[in-house]
């Protein structure tokens, strides 16, 4: 286990000389297509610290994309997988299969929303899982329709690009898409036209409106949601939004998915997103965060749906592979151990309070959304007209790297900085990186 200091230090130009070197060597090997945040090269990681090959240490608000929530070299990961390591490292759990795996299954089944019996199956990414989800939902509702929505964001396999709304950089030049995907609107409250506290019950009657007229309830195998959209935002759909379409869902026989990929395992300050308004979906698709930083992914539901798959018809070699399920043991052991649900809402509260003291000072910052530690500011050229900012944001992003602070942006429009710091940041570091934050608002 890796145990840095937790104090920013930067010591050369970022990137330094090191990792430009290896930049260079990457660029002579690495496919063009394949792009980074920030070209520094990573050395250890620890809690909210990442230490390049310079000897820069950078403060962490990305990790590694909603992934290391429990920090990337946590103590009980490290632990469970080194011993599973000394084992074995494989055997395919379609050809033997091992404890591990259904030791995942099991905690997942009590961890996720509802107390109906459930199952799951285990997958390596969260693309994998979605698009798993829909092979399950079609089998147990003999229906080809998938319902998406504007902004969400699903993944970059073939079906799931054909979900994910955004075009570049996911979709562009790659077609042709999977078919019988539809798209409906989603209640963005910020840019609703009647306003955000209409969103809610009129986006939810427009998409019913949609599926019932242009596809044919009868036609849905699925709807997908992000219950806080990622890539499209960090978008919390409207209040009533998500009620409404898991009742619609429910009234017609449609397997509701709560794709929580991005938002799952304490990272909105509940184990899951959908809990916020007493959501229980009949699958729920998670990964990024469930496994310490190890490749896992997951679908859990009901159980006669996950049942409705011929025996065969699910799986994939690596699937539910015995290190990475070692390190979601470990992942969950921490979550309970440190409860970092309450960790999340901390740090929700001390970067909402200083987002909040900035938006004052600076007409950019159009809103602050989010929850837990998924928090986001929305940038606008002007306060009145919403126009969206991208430049502001890549700007920003650019003064925040060269401070040594790690940042991520996002959203439709590209004008959105996402903050995910991992749950075990320590509230020295969380201020100063909101520090850097304000310096670089204010030299904007």
């Amino acid at each position: 286990m890796s145990d840095i200091p937790q104090e920013r230090r930067v010591v050369t130009a970022i990137p330094g000389p090191k990792s430009q070197e290896l930049q260079q060597r990457r660029l002579a090997a690495v496919a063009a297509g394949v792009g980074s945040t920030l070209p520094v090269f990573t050395a250890r990681v620890d809690r909210g610290i990442i230490e390049d090959v310079d000897g820069n240490r950078l403060i962490d608000f990305g990790s590694g994309i909603a992934v290391t929530s429990v920090g990337a070299s946590a103590e009980a990961v490290v632990r469970r997988a080194s011993a599973q390591l000394q084992e074995f490292t494989h055997t395919c759990f379609m050809v033997t299969p091992y404890e591990g795996y259904v030791e995942v299954a099991e905690a997942l089944a009590e961890l996720t929303p509802g107390d109906h019996a459930k199952k799951s199956a285990l997958f390596n990414s969260g693309a994998e899982a979605v698009e798993n989800a829909v092979k399950i939902a079609r089998a147990y509702t003999k229906r080809q329709a998938v319902i998406v929505f504007d902004h969400g964001y699903h993944g970059r396999t073939n079906l799931t690009m054909a979900l994910t709304s955004k075009n570049m950089p996911y979709k562009q030049g790659f077609g042709p898409f999977a078919p019988e995907v539809y798209r409906v609107p989603v209640a963005y409250g910020y840019r609703w036209p009647t306003g955000a506290e209409n969103a809610g019950p009129e986006a939810a009657a427009q998409a019913i409106d949609q599926i019932t007229k242009q596809v044919g309830a009868d036609n849905v195998a699925a709807i997908i949601i992000e219950p806080v959209l990622g890539e499209g935002g960090f978008i919390e759909p409207a209040k009533g939004f998500l009620p409404a379409i898991r009742q619609f869902a429910a009234d017609n026989g449609i397997v509701f998915v709560a794709d929580e990929i991005q938002s799952g395992f304490c990272r909105t300050g509940q184990w899951f997103a959908c809990e916020d308004e007493g959501i229980v979906p009949d699958l729920i698709t998670t990964a990024k965060g469930i496994a310490g930083g190890l490749p896992l992914a997951a679908v859990t539901g009901k159980a006669e749906i996950m049942d409705a798959a011929h025996a065969g018809g699910l799986g994939g070699t690596y699937g539910g592979n015995p290190v990475a399920c070692a390190g979601a043991l470990g992942a969950i052991e921490t979550m309970k151990e440190l409860d970092l649900n309450a960790k999340a809402k901390e740090i929700e509260s001390t970067m909402k309070a200083r987002l909040t003291a900035m938006q004052e000072k600076f007409p950019a910052i159009g809103e602050i959304r989010g929850r837990g530690a998924m928090i986001a500011i929305e940038l606008v050229t002007d306060p009145a007209t919403k126009e969206p900012d991208p430049a502001a944001a890549a700007a920003l992003a650019k003064a925040c790297h060269a401070e040594g602070l790690l940042v991520l942006t996002c959203g439709t429009y590209g004008n959105v900085l996402r903050f995910l710091p991992p749950l075990v940041i320590g509230q020295d570091l969380l201020n100063e990186g909101l520090d850097i934050i304000e310096n670089a608002f204010a030299a904007l």
